[in-house]
C-alpha cells in the first residue's frame, strides 16, 4: 500500500511536467515573417497558401509542428523603422536592395547557412554565383536569397490620358490631370521620380541634387491627389485617379480590376530593384527562418508566389513552368515581356544605400515636403474672420464694463 502511495505521489509531480511537454509539443514552434503587402500566395482564389504550406511541409520533414507569424509593410522605410526599434523580432524579413545594404552596414542581418538552404541552386547565374550581376547590393549573397525583382513606371487609365502624353516622367507634372496623379508615399521612390525626370543620378551623395528634386516634388504637389503606397489599388482600379509611379508587377495585379488601365516605362530611365530574404541577427530561429527560405525556393510554392504577385522571378524553377508561362499570358499578352523588359532593364539602375548624413537629409526634405502645406485664400478669409469676431467680443465685453463702472 505505502508503495503504492510513493508511486501515486510520484506520478503527480510527474504529471505537470509532462502535461507541459504535450503542450510544449502540440504548440511548436512560431515563426516570424515581415513581407511586404500581397507579396506571397496566401490561398485566395484557390491558389497555393505558401506559409500553411510550409507548415505542412515542416512537420512531415521533422515531425515538429512550426506557426507563421506573417505581417506585412508598405515601404521599406517603415520595414526600417519597425525593426530597428527593437520592440519586435522578426525571423525573416523582405526588404529591397538598398534598404538591404543599410541592413548589412548596421549589422543588423545574420549570415546564411547555405547547407540550410540547398534549393538556392534553383536561382539563375544573374542574381546568385560567380559572375552574378543582381547582387550588387550584398555581393556574394551572404546575407540575402533573392525573392523577386522588377522595374518602376507608369500605370495611367486609358480613358483619362491623352497618347500624346505618354512616355516620359513629364506626365506626372501635367497641369492637364491636376487632381488625378498619385504620387509615392515613401521618400526614395517620390525622390526617384524627380530625379529621373531631371536627370539626376538617384544615387548622388551632392545635396544640391537632392534639393533640385525637392523643388522639382514641390512643383508636383499642387497637382497631387495624394501620396500613396497600398491605397493605389483602389484608386486605379476605381478610376478615382488616372495616373499614378508604381511597380510594374502591382500594375497586372490592378489591370485585372480594370483592363482601361496601361502602363510604359518612362524614356529617361528608371528604377531597378531587388527584393530579397534575409534574416535579422535579433532572429531566434535562424534554422527555422532558413527552412523557411529553402521551401519558399522550391517549385510548389516559388511557381505559386509568381503567379500571385506576377513580379518578375530570379528563379529559373518559375521560369521554366509552363504553368507560369501560361498564367502570365491569361492575364495579358505582353505581360511576361513587360515584367522581363530587356530594354527597359538596360538603361535601370538600382537605388543604392547613402550615408548616414545623406539618409538624414532625405529624411528632412522629405518632412519638408509632406508639412509644407500652402494655407488657401480661403483659410486667411476663415482666420481673419475669426480675429474680427475675437476681437469684437473683447470690445464689447469693455464698453460693458465701463458703463456698468459708471453706474
Amino acid at each position: 500500500m505505502k508503495r503504492f502511495i510513493s508511486l501515486f505521489l510520484i506520478a503527480l509531480m510527474l504529471a505537470p511536467m509532462l502535461f507541459s511537454c504535450s503542450e510544449s509539443e502540440k504548440k511548436g514552434k512560431t515563426l516570424y515573417v515581415y513581407n511586404w503587402g500581397e507579396y506571397i500566395s496566401d490561398g485566395s482564389e484557390g491558389c497555393l497558401d505558401s506559409n500553411k504550406a510550409f507548415e505542412d511541409w515542416y512537420y512531415k520533414q521533422y515531425g515538429e509542428r512550426v506557426k507563421v507569424v506573417y505581417s506585412t509593410f508598405s515601404s521599406n522605410e517603415d520595414m526600417y523603422a519597425k525593426l530597428s526599434s527593437g520592440s519586435v523580432s522578426y525571423d525573416v524579413v523582405v526588404p529591397s536592395d538598398y534598404m538591404i545594404e543599410r541592413l548589412i552596414d548596421e549589422d543588423m542581418l545574420a549570415p546564411l547557412n547555405y547547407d540550410n538552404i540547398p534549393n538556392i541552386k534553383n536561382i539563375v547565374p544573374e542574381f546568385y554565383g560567380p559572375d552574378a550581376e543582381f547582387d550588387y547590393y550584398d555581393e556574394g549573397s551572404v546575407y540575402s536569397v533573392p525573392y523577386f525583382y522588377g522595374m518602376i513606371g507608369i500605370i495611367y487609365n486609358t480613358e483619362m490620358v491623352d497618347k500624346e502624353d505618354l512616355g516620359s516622367w513629364e506626365l506626372m507634372w501635367n497641369k492637364k490631370y491636376k487632381g488625378n496623379i498619385l504620387q509615392f508615399n515613401n521618400s526614395r521612390d517620390a525622390f526617384g521620380t524627380a530625379q529621373y525626370k531631371l536627370g539626376i543620378d538617384v544615387n548622388s551623395k551632392d545635396e544640391k541634387d537632392w534639393r533640385r528634386a525637392l523643388e522639382e516634388l514641390r512643383k508636383q504637389k499642387d497637382i497631387v491627389q495624394g501620396y500613396v503606397m497600398d491605397e493605389i489599388f483602389n484608386k486605379m482600379e476605381g478610376g478615382s485617379a488616372a495616373i499614378a509611379a508604381y511597380y510594374a508587377g502591382d500594375f497586372l495585379a490592378m489591370y485585372e480590376n480594370n483592363d482601361d488601365l496601361d502602363f510604359f516605362y518612362p524614356k529617361e530611365g528608371t528604377n531597378l530593384y531587388v527584393d530579397a530574404m534575409c534574416i535579422p541577427k535579433s532572429s531566434k530561429n535562424k534554422a527555422l527562418a532558413e527552412a523557411y527560405i529553402n521551401f519558399m525556393l522550391s517549385e510548389e510554392p516559388a511557381v505559386a508566389n509568381a503567379l500571385y504577385t506576377y513580379y518578375a522571378s530570379p528563379n529559373k524553377v518559375v521560369l521554366e513552368s509552363e504553368e507560369y508561362k501560361e498564367g502570365m499570358n491569361e492575364i495579358r499578352e505582353d505581360a511576361y515581356e513587360l515584367m522581363y523588359n530587356a530594354d527597359a532593364l538596360k538603361t535601370a539602375t538600382p537605388y543604392k544605400n547613402l550615408p548616414g548624413s545623406q539618409l538624414a537629409l532625405i529624411n528632412n526634405l522629405w518632412e519638408e515636403l509632406k508639412s509644407d502645406i500652402e494655407i488657401s485664400p480661403l483659410i486667411y478669409v476663415l482666420c481673419v474672420g475669426i480675429v474680427i469676431a475675437l476681437a469684437s467680443f473683447g470690445i464689447f465685453f469693455a464698453v460693458r464694463k465701463r458703463i456698468r463702472n459708471n453706474y
